[in-house]
Formats: structure tokens, sequence, C-alpha cells
């Protein structure tokens, strides 16, 4: 053969070592490690049959080629073997295990006791006709507070121990800020809920987070009253807890609304004659409501005159402890799946 034929030849061997490697690598059964030994290793192989080349090779090319040779013999033996030992161990492995053991049941996940109450609440207001909306979690002062009729001097923002951020950011302290997003981009009719996380520097304990959700709910349009409001907060009281739960509404204060009340609703536990959850008293504290201030409508160029409103809003964790007992805001947050698997 003439050198460019041994170049050939040369070339050929090397780009064998290539194919057994990537034949090897990717057998997954031992039969299919035997079948690439067959191939590359027995005497009727291209590797063996190459031997023969050596009495006919130039003298000076005897050596490369004997090298090379001998080289592709030990490592095809090298990796088959190392293969065949893979398999030997795995297969003991599989010896080991006794098929005749009952199996190991896995857990089953289930919606978070949280995520199921805000879709019920969810249920019940877009079944009386609210759109549900969202907004962002970290907002700007303007629509946290002052579009809400809290401006930088009012004694109410001590009621929102907040979370602040730099560049006049912060993580919102309740979902109200959503209205106002809502009422700039929309004209009434509007009748929405806004849910979604809250935050505020709340020291942990029984009845307190510094993380929590909340549902804001908004109501505009021509001739709406405090009478409306009552209607739709009796209705979602009867749906959530039972057709024999009433409601009553106590004078309260907010900075967004005029008049303001606080709305409760009659003990879950004891049906309105009394108990520990409710100290005695027969009622559940559960949150905040009233007409929207005319100074808000202002914020959204909403004519006063024409329009009014009503604003609710509800703890969903309150809402949660009360539909399924629960006495410790904590165990919603702390992933014991002792506590979820109730769920």
């Amino acid at each position: 053969m003439s050198e460019s034929e041994w170049d050939k030849q040369f070339a050929a061997l090397q780009s064998l070592q290539q194919q057994f490697s990537q034949e090897i690598e990717t057998c997954s059964r031992r039969q299919d490690v035997e079948k690439v030994r067959i191939n590359f290793l027995s005497k009727k192989s291209v590797l063996n049959q190459s031997f023969s080349l050596l009495s006919k090779a130039p003298v000076e090319i005897r050596p490369k080629l004997g090298n090379l040779l001998n080289q592709l013999r030990t490592e095809f033996s090298e990796q088959y073997k190392e293969k065949i030992a893979y398999f030997t161990e795995l297969e003991k492995k599989k010896e080991d295990i006794d098929i005749t053991l009952p199996g190991v049941v896995p857990l089953r996940g289930s919606r978070h006791p949280l995520t199921q109450t805000l879709d019920e609440i969810k249920e019940i207001f877009t079944n009386m006709g609210f759109s549900v909306e969202e907004g962002p979690e970290i907002e700007n002062d303007y629509y946290n507070f002052e579009a809400l009729n809290l401006p930088p001097d009012h004694p109410a923002r001590e009621m929102h121990d907040t979370f602040y951020l730099p560049n006049d950011l912060l993580l919102r302290t309740h979902t109200s800020p959503v209205q106002i997003r809502v009422m700039e981009a929309n004209q009434p009719p509007i009748r929405m809920i806004a849910p979604g996380r809250c935050y505020r520097k709340d020291t942990p304990d029984a009845s307190h987070y510094p993380f929590f959700h909340q549902v804001e709910g908004l109501c505009v349009d021509e001739g709406i009253s405090f009478a409306d409001l009552k209607g739709v907060i009796s209705i979602f009281a009867k749906k959530m807890f039972g057709s024999d739960v009433k409601t009553r509404f106590r004078p309260s204060f907010f900075p967004f609304t005029e008049p303001s009340a606080e709305y409760d609703f009659s003990c879950i536990i004891c049906k309105g004659k009394g108990c520990k959850t409710c100290k005695g008293t027969g009622w559940l504290e559960i949150s905040g409501a009233g007409m929207v201030d005319p100074e808000v409508f202002l914020f959204v160029n909403y004519d006063s005159e024409k329009y009014t409103g009503y604003a609710f809003g509800m703890g969903v964790e309150r809402i949660a402890m009360l539909k399924f007992g629960i006495n410790d805001i904590r165990y919603f947050f702390e992933n014991d799946i002792r506590f979820l698997a109730q769920f």
C-alpha cells in the first residue's frame, strides 16, 4: 500500500475507537454489551483482522501500527469489563429487593386550606356579579395611602406598620390600592373584589402574622346605598357559613369610607349563644366596610354627585379559621404535614 493508503488505514482504526465508545455507552442491557464485544473484539472483528496488516506494513510503520492495535484492544477490553461490572452490580441490587413486600403509598397532595377558602370566597362573589381584579404586591405610597385619603401626616397610617422599600416603594398593607387602579382605568358601574397577599410589621401570634391574605370589595354605580352593602355581606355570610348566620354592623372609622362600620357574624361555634371563641358575646368580628368617601372619588375623577359606592374587606385567614375551627393563624404557614393532611 502507498503512504496515503496507510494514512487512511490509521484514520479508520482511530474512528473505530470512537464508534466503540459510543456503542458501549448506549448499552442498556447486558445482552447489548455482548453484541458490542462480538462486533469489536471477536476473531472476525475488524480490529483482530487488522493485526494481519502487520506482516504487510513497511518496517518503519510496523511499530506505530502495532502500538495502535494493542492500545485499541486494551481499551476495548477495559471498557467492556467496566460495563459488564456495572450490570452485574445492578443485578445484585435488584436481588436485594423483596418484591413481595407491600409498596409505600406516596403522600397525596391537596389544596392548601387558605386556597380552598379563597376559592370559595371568589366563587360566592363572582356568582353575585363581582369581577376578580389583581394588582402589584410592591406598591407606591400614592396608591397604598394617598389616593385612599391617607396623606403623609394622617394618624391612621400608624394602623399600618409598613415594610418600606427604596424609591418610594413599599409592600402593600392591604389590597385597597387595586380599587384605585381599577377606578382609574374604568368608568362606573364597577363591581369587583381584589384578593391577594398583604404585608404588615405584625409580631406573629395566634391572631397576627406579618404576611396574610385579604379580599377587598368595591361597588360603584348610581344609587348605591348602605343597604346594598349590608345585603351583600349578609348573603356572603350565609353562603360561607350557613343560612342561620346573622350579621351586624357597628359604627367605626376608616379614612377611605364615610360612613364606616365594623361588621360581625354571629358565632359559628356556639350559634350566637356565647362561648370561649366569641368571648361570650355571641358575635365574631370580621372586618371593616363603609360607603366610599367622596374624597377618594376625586383621585379617580368620578363625579361624587352622580355616583356612590361601598367598599369592604375581609381577611382570608380569619374566614378560614372560623370555617375550619382553627385557633392559631401560624398553623397556615408552618407547613406541618400533620396539619395540612386534614384538608
